[in-house]
């Protein structure tokens, strides 16, 4: 073929996800193997979201809501936001999406750092923007070093809050700091993927900020069903922000852009706080027993508050990850976020976080990891 493709298309690296189980199995020929890989919920979705999802398939022949009238009344009841506040993205990550449309063009820059969300510097990529990327300090997002890049070109800011990969958490007063160091010029996006996990008296106020937008930056908070919730596979995220710019952000939506069955099970979920309450203190409790069981193990788990976190396996974990690959347990190797020596285990349920503990311990032991 001869077509002409702009240099900062080609340049982009697909995003890689986790290595499905299927897949797996297939290509080392075994069988029930378990997937901590993807920080998705293992205790899986309301049993009032599947029913609900049930009960709308047989509406499939119909066009969805395109306003998510019912959805977004229930965000609004659920976040304290308003519902012109409330921008829904199938997945927050098209919510990135509609930002980078919004405010990036061709030659703008977008500060993000690293390691965090990839699809943040590839969404810019494909506008043609400039990605100034800000290496963690000490784990945590380098604020400082973020706000000294600012220049007159920066629309954007992404602030995965926790990080993913490291779990860590930055202060509120921290935060407000930051903002106002900053021109009002600049949005800054905290994407609060896992906030259902932090605990309340740690969270940032977003509403607040919201309220206050005529005197710092604009601060465009990013949630999401697919961890807390359970429903990873019906892809539901939201955006909480002004309004003016939630009025931006719809004039760049696609029409129906969250399906029937997405509507109606990210409102069920809603409603079940009994099965949302449950997943975040299963979550803390299993936390907890795994990093308490990977320290006996001779290995040092990392702080989160999130439902995965970091453990330095004293060796090289790509060939720790590789082995355990073979005894059908898939977490994911950081050498590709400049961590070599560490895995990320996503917290599953009980049965799940033993079988992973047994095959860390015996691939420790085949490779002489570990620290005693």
């Amino acid at each position: 073929m001869r077509i002409l493709v702009p240099p900062h298309i080609t340049a982009i690296v697909p995003y890689p996800p986790g290595k499905p189980m299927d897949e797996l199995e297939r290509e080392y020929g075994i069988s029930n193997a378990i997937k901590l890989a993807s920080n998705e919920n293992p205790w899986g979705p309301s049993p009032r979201a599947v029913r609900a999802i049930e009960e709308m398939l047989c509406n499939l022949h119909r066009y969805p809501d395109g306003s998510s009238y019912y959805l977004t009344e229930a965000l609004a009841h659920w976040t304290g936001a308003r519902p012109e506040e409330i921008v829904l993205g199938n997945g927050s990550n098209e919510v990135i999406e509609f930002l980078v449309k919004t405010f990036v063009s061709n030659g703008d820059q977008v500060i993000t750092s690293h390691p965090s969300f990839l699809m943040y510097q590839k969404f810019v990529q494909v506008r043609g923007g400039e990605n100034v990327v800000i290496p963690l300090r000490d784990m945590a997002h380098d604020l400082e070093a973020i706000r000294a890049a600012v220049n007159d070109r920066t629309r954007l800011i992404f602030i995965d809050n926790p990080n993913n990969p490291t779990g860590t958490l930055i202060a509120r007063e921290a935060f407000h700091r930051f903002l106002t160091g900053l021109p009002q010029s600049v949005v800054v996006v905290l994407d609060e993927a896992y906030v259902d996990y932090v605990n309340p008296a740690e969270r940032i106020d977003i509403l607040d900020y919201l309220r206050h937008a005529d005197t710092l930056p604009a601060v465009v908070a990013l949630r999401t069903f697919s961890k807390a919730f359970g429903l990873a596979g019906l892809r539901v995220g939201f955006g909480l922000m002004h309004r003016d710019i939630a009025s931006l952000l719809h004039r760049v939506r696609q029409p129906f852009n969250i399906n029937l069955p997405a509507q109606a099970g990210a409102l069920a979920a809603l409603e079940d706080s009994e099965h949302y309450e449950h997943t975040l203190r299963a979550t803390e409790e299993q936390r907890r027993w795994l990093q308490q069981a990977v320290t006996e193990l001779g290995c040092e788990p990392y702080p989160s508050h999130t439902n995965f976190f970091l453990i330095d396996v004293h060796g090289d974990a790509a060939r720790l990850y590789e082995a355990m690959l073979y005894k059908g347990v898939i977490v994911r190797a950081m050498q590709a976020y400049g961590y070599p020596r560490f895995l990320r285990v996503t917290v599953g349920t009980d049965a799940e976080n033993h079988r992973f503990v047994a095959a860390l311990k015996d691939c420790l032991q085949e490779l002489g990891y570990g620290r005693s």
